[in-house]
């Protein structure tokens, strides 16, 4: 399994937003990913409810994870997309 541990970049935390742009980046990865807070349960990335249940903060630590084929590049993306704060899914890393 791939994983990523990276802190969240948004100062409002996936809320909102940032959520959203989150979720349609997870989608349009093409990938299966999860998402948790460090101490959490994975739930699914794919999914705005799932996402904004997480309640993830600003600089708060989120674990993404895939068994995928292609799961070490879509999870490099999902992470740079987080950590930076980005509004954007970055075409490369």
């Amino acid at each position: 399994m791939a994983e990523r541990r990276v802190n969240v970049g948004w100062a409002e935390g996936l809320h909102a937003r940032p959520a959203s742009i989150f979720v349609r980046a997870a989608t349009a990865s093409g990938v299966a990913v999860t998402i948790a807070k460090a101490d959490g349960s994975p739930v699914n990335a794919a999914s705005m409810l799932a996402v904004l249940g997480l309640g993830a903060q600003g600089g708060e630590e989120i674990v993404l994870a895939s068994e995928a084929d292609g799961a070490e590049a879509a999870l490099d993306r999902l992470a740079k997309l987080v950590e930076e704060g980005l509004e954007e899914l970055p075409e490369t890393v």
